[in-house]
């Protein structure tokens, strides 16, 4: 058919290219779509749950990583300078030290630390800090979710700490925080400030660190850091991802080190403990300064950098890390008055002094099927997208309310839970 009718096929072609085009660009800058919602013109059949009348959430995005961008967020906003240009030219360098030193202002952390951006997330700088500088004395693992878990595991599985030194394990169910008055000073430490997967965070200020401790603190704060206080002076270590609470992309990881941490990269090094080259962080016995002036290991994605400093730019306009961490405690204060309210939901964290504002977890009168069908039928209908409780976490969704979340629409969600338990409950 096409060789008899090569014009039009050649029409074809382009037309199918221009189309393919216009799709590829709307997929791209999502705020050039319009949000259809499914339910606009539906109405209840016999037996089923009225569908709630009152106006849907504006964002469906309640993702717990990667999470909502910003309000008012377009990536074609985003500076192109450094589109096509090497990260080690000057502007390159240039802009990763910008992000480097407006991490450290907005976040309060002390002159004398050092930020450096690193590859592979919060994962990746994590295990950058236990590889280069554990093994120098015991260690205290604490754990009382996913992560935290798969950080024991990596001690003692794969850096094999336990065959040179004792390695303590403390830990607790879902929901709970275990005993962290056995934390021994003398050791280093390694927890995480708030359970992604559990909902539970430690309390604030640290009280259970020492401030004469002598072992260093290893902090994951992934899904804290600028939507929690967090007390730099208790912590040695601190690793996140700019995809949580600032909502940028993922891929890249912060690592924040104490003027102590320094001193253990530069003292203590591991034997027979070879290091792949994106975890090496000194040169000739000394820190390799260039990582925390904005000299990466390798190549980060500039796009991401540019993402990331707007969100900075935003978080610093509407008042820093105080306004950041109101708008996350506001969105928590909804679901916990709906949960006041409704007896067929609970938080997962049972301490109030210990519930996440951010990564909130909650249990269901519902079995795990049940709970499945709860969340997909959110999603079905573009009300909350991805709030199934993590794999490893008990039968439970988990609604992200980060600081990118609006109040407003954490308090449009709430009659479509009602609306979606009864559905799972009825079925």
């Amino acid at each position: 058919f096409f060789i008899f009718f090569e014009g039009n096929y050649n029409m074809f072609v382009h037309a199918t290219i221009r189309s393919a085009a216009a799709v590829s660009t709307f997929a791209f800058r999502r705020t050039a779509l319009p949000t259809t919602r499914a339910f606009s013109s539906a109405l209840p059949s016999d037996g089923e749950i009225p569908f709630p009348s009152t106006p849907p959430p504006a964002s469906p995005e309640f993702s717990s990583g990667p999470c909502k961008k910003r309000p008012g967020y377009d990536v074609a906003a985003l500076p192109s300078r450094n589109f096509g240009r090497s990260h080690r030219s000057k502007v390159g360098k240039a802009t990763l030290k910008h992000a480097i030193d407006e991490t450290k202002r907005l976040l309060n952390i002390p002159e004398d630390y050092l930020v450096g951006i690193v590859p592979a997330s919060d994962t990746g700088a994590y295990e950058m800090a236990m590889w280069n500088v554990l093994g120098a004395r015991d260690v205290d693992i604490c754990h009382w979710e996913s992560f935290g878990k798969g950080w024991f595991g990596d001690a003692v599985s794969h850096l094999k700490l336990r065959d040179t030194v004792t390695v303590n394990e403390y830990t607790a169910d879902y929901g709970h925080l275990p005993d962290l008055s056995q934390v021994n000073p003398k050791n280093d430490v390694l927890f995480t400030f708030n359970g992604t997967t559990s909902g539970v965070r430690v309390k604030a200020g640290c009280d259970f660190i020492s401030d004469d401790r002598e072992g260093l603190t290893l902090c994951d704060a992934t899904s804290a850091c600028f939507a929690m206080e967090m007390p730099w002076e208790k912590l040695d270590i601190t690793t996140y991802s700019w995809q949580k609470v600032l909502g940028g992309e993922g891929g890249h990881g912060v690592l924040v080190l104490s003027p102590r941490a320094v001193e253990r990269l530069e003292t203590f090094v591991p034997e027979n403990r070879p290091l792949p080259k994106i975890f090496r962080m000194t040169k000739k016995g000394k820190v390799d300064g260039g990582i925390f002036t904005g000299a990466t290991i390798n190549t980060p994605s500039m796009l991401a950098v540019e993402d990331y400093i707007d969100a900075l730019t935003w978080a610093d306009s509407i008042g820093g890390v105080p306004a950041l961490i109101q708008r996350s405690v506001d969105n928590l204060k909804v679901i916990e008055d709906f949960v006041a309210e409704n007896d067929w939901i609970d938080f997962l964290a049972v301490d109030p002094d210990t519930r996440s504002s951010t990564s909130v977890c909650c249990t269901l009168k519902l079995d795990g099927d049940q709970i499945k069908k709860f969340a997909s039928l959110l999603e079905e209908k573009d009300i909350a997208y991805d709030i199934g409780g993590y794999r490893d976490a008990p039968p439970s969704i988990r609604i992200w309310c980060g600081s990118t979340v609006e109040t407003s629409d954490v308090e449009k969600l709430m009659p479509f839970l009602t609306w979606a338990y009864e559905t799972a409950s009825n079925a």
